[in-house]
């Protein structure tokens, strides 16, 4: 009870946030550095529980590219080792003499009807040969078909490329100090009608038991016309702020966590995307200020916007 007397009665809780308030029966933190709820569905298969269009056009490029090269292989593998079994004398056209040099040539004509290039060097005979050699080309027709469609999902997804800093801070502001932020876009998009929300998750003790209590951080900006340059975002620690009594050690100590939640209208996909992003209060610094991280290129008359130093601060006394 002690540390809820230290909340600022002026500030008012969001009962509206979607997450539980039962502290004790909630795992580590709300929400993921990527933006992802920190949350793990059990109780139903795997085919009911994953979506594995979403999970194709979200799992990273290299782990894509590695199933997809990875399924390729296992096909054609096995579709050589049906031809092998059947007899490698029903493929018109294989010269070789070792069991190995036979599967080897068994898997490429696997490969070249898989893709339906089909050179004309091997050639089934004989009707079971000849019919899987016709499921393969079809499976082949329908895998290409697929790999094409998520490859084009995974390129015109609309997606919101800003970075977030990797930490908050507690900088001076004005006559006191306010919780800072800082996000930037990073490609060569145009991205329009900015509006972020905060939202900070504490754990509270409420008549003898552990709660989660949800408060709106007002922002000193919270929408703008256009993101082109980093834009911080700036909470007034004021007397109406759930952090108005917190102390340096209470970052350090408590448990909480900051959800950042931005909506962002991109003009080339004409459709609004969001970009979320959470900090735990030990990933807030206190007593730091964000450098800058723009300048103007006298020369070309341009703005150079310095996108690795988004992280870049400085320590200062409160």
């Amino acid at each position: 009870m002690a540390f809820l007397k230290r909340i600022s009665s002026r500030a008012k809780a969001d009962e509206n946030t979607g997450f539980g308030s039962n502290a004790s029966i909630y795992g580590a933190r709300f929400v993921n550095k990527d933006g992802n709820a920190n949350v793990r569905k059990v109780g139903i298969g795997i085919t009911e529980r994953i979506s594995w269009y979403h999970a194709m056009i979200d799992v990273p490029r290299w782990k894509f590219m590695f199933i997809i090269f990875a399924f390729y292989l296992i096909v054609n593998f096995i579709f050589a080792c049906i031809y092998f079994m059947l007899g490698v004398q029903h493929l018109q056209g294989i010269n070789a003499v070792t069991a190995v040099d036979q599967f080897g040539q068994a898997f490429f004509f696997s490969a070249q009807t898989f893709t339906t290039v089909g050179y004309g060097h091997i050639s089934p005979t004989g009707f079971m040969t000849s019919f899987v050699a016709s499921v393969e080309a079809l499976f082949g027709l329908l895998s290409f078909a697929i790999a094409t469609g998520l490859f084009y999902g995974r390129f015109s997804k609309p997606k919101a490329l800003i970075r977030f800093s990797d930490n908050a801070v507690i900088a001076p502001y004005k006559e006191g100090k306010a919780l800072m932020l800082r996000m930037t876009p990073y490609k060569n998009t145009n991205l329009m009608e900015a509006e972020a929300k905060a939202t900070i998750g504490l754990s509270l003790e409420e008549d003898g038991k552990k709660v989660n209590k949800f408060f709106s951080l007002d922002l000193e900006l919270d929408k703008i016309n256009m993101l082109t340059l980093s834009w911080t975002l700036v909470h007034p620690i004021t007397e109406n702020s759930p952090l108005y009594t917190f102390t340096e050690a209470d970052y350090q100590n408590q448990k909480g966590e900051i959800l950042i939640f931005v909506k962002v209208f991109d003009d080339m996909f004409s459709t609004t995307v969001v970009k979320r992003t959470s900090y735990t209060l030990r990933e807030v610094i206190y007593g730091a200020r964000f450098l800058p991280m723009f300048e103007a290129d006298r020369d070309s008359d341009e703005t150079i916007l310095y996108v690795d130093k988004l992280n870049t601060i400085e320590k200062i006394q409160l």
